[in-house]
């Protein structure tokens, strides 16, 4: 991130807290995360290939020595105060879920949390796929474990924020946007088993090609979507590769030569899901090793094949995104591209070279408008570090 642009945005937000509280406040960012590879595969215990981004939810925090909170959208000039003692209860579709849902998570956690004040805002756009939520959970609970003290480790931010989604929220989440935001690394992605939460690191320089993501700006909402849903009929079949291969207790325990032994009992669409979710776990590896390798064309490739998994398979597509992957195929500049996050909206990731015709994205976006009667948004994105405390050099 550049360090005059972390500067601008400290400046503004520690002199908005202090104009506003009269005190002065610790500054976190918070990223927003990509999948390079293994979407809809963290839930069902399998691979997925996320990485961190230089799109961040920014946080102006400090305690205020009493049990009243109020947090400020600076964004969205909205703001909310409730007492930590209250019974606290989730609000229909509303930002405040994410905030209310931690302090509540850490409650239920015995975890000594006070009083704050906080005001937040930043870059990472709303729902497009890249875990805005997940950054301002993560942010919110890194930002009180410093303040008050609490002792907790990444690992355990990373969950408490996964809690909060689940339980107040809503959505079944896998543990990946949380555990992407914690541990967030400069040029690397991680390769993370969701099974035993094991992870390394690949280093991802991308030279001579960028990542680039197309917004369709068709916005959903997961906790009205399907994505629970998908997460039954996964759930549907581990049940009955559980009870003819008793050791199989998740998807990512299963082959493709089980699951066809017990496809007779089986409809058609779960068959679809759970086939999806064996093979991609697999592309990840293969997407592990070709980042690793700088084999972009091969993980461009993969990038292709999973979209349509994630489209025909898993059925999580919609019409504009599809139509997106679709246009990416007419330009050889552009290596791979796919749906990102849990669908029916939001981006693609698009894998492209840096000599790209300059006109590419402008036709791009110009045949879309016409298709679609809007345009979409561009994001250029670099992988970043994991939330933090903002050091800003003098």
């Amino acid at each position: 991130m550049n360090q005059d642009y972390i500067k601008k945005i400290h400046t503004a937000f520690t002199l908005g807290f202090q104009d506003r509280f009269q005190d002065k406040p610790i500054m976190i960012s918070a990223p927003g995360r990509i999948n390079m590879l293994g979407e809809h595969t963290d839930y069902n215990e399998g691979l997925v290939l996320p990485a961190a981004v230089d799109r961040m939810t920014y946080l102006a925090m400090a305690s205020n020595g009493t049990r009243q909170c109020e947090v400020i959208a600076y964004d969205l000039d909205d703001r909310i105060s409730f007492n930590i003692d209250d019974e606290l209860c989730p609000k229909d579709q509303h930002w405040s879920n994410y905030v209310v849902g931690v302090v509540n998570e850490l409650k239920k956690l015995k975890k000594s949390v006070s009083g704050f004040n906080c005001v937040f805002g930043g870059n990472i756009p709303i729902g497009a796929g890249m875990s805005s939520s997940a950054a301002l959970e993560c942010g919110i609970i890194f930002g009180l474990n410093q303040l008050f003290d609490l002792g907790m480790d990444r690992m355990e931010i990373a969950l408490a924020g996964q809690a909060a989604e689940h339980h107040f929220v809503g959505v079944k989440c896998g543990i990946m946007d949380q555990f992407a935001n914690m541990f967030g690394k400069h040029n690397n992605a991680i390769e993370l088993d969701c099974k035993t939460m094991e992870f390394k690191y690949h280093p991802s320089s991308f030279q001579n090609v960028s990542l680039i993501l197309f917004d369709s700006c068709v916005h959903h909402s997961l906790g009205d979507s399907e994505y629970n849903q998908r997460r039954k009929e996964c759930e549907i079949g581990v049940n009955a590769l559980h009870q003819a291969f008793p050791e199989i207790n998740s998807l990512r325990d299963a082959s493709l030569a089980q699951l066809e032994q017990v496809s007779a009992g089986l409809s058609p669409n779960i068959l679809k899901r759970c086939e999806y979710i064996i093979k991609e776990s697999q592309r990840v590896k293969e997407a592990a090793k070709a980042l690793e390798q700088g084999a972009f064309v091969t993980l461009g490739k993969i990038m292709y094949t999973t979209h349509a998994g994630l489209s025909q398979d898993y059925e999580v597509s919609c019409e504009e995104l599809d139509f997106l992957v679709q246009q990416s195929r007419y330009y050889p500049e552009i290596l791979g591209a796919r749906m990102m996050g849990g669908g029916f909206g939001g981006c693609t990731l698009n894998l492209v070279l840096d000599d790209h015709p300059e006109n590419m994205i402008v036709q791009i976006s110009r045949n879309f408008e016409e298709r679609f009667g809007h345009s979409i948004k561009v994001y250029p994105v670099n992988i970043a570090e994991g939330t933090s405390v903002i050091s800003v050099s003098q």
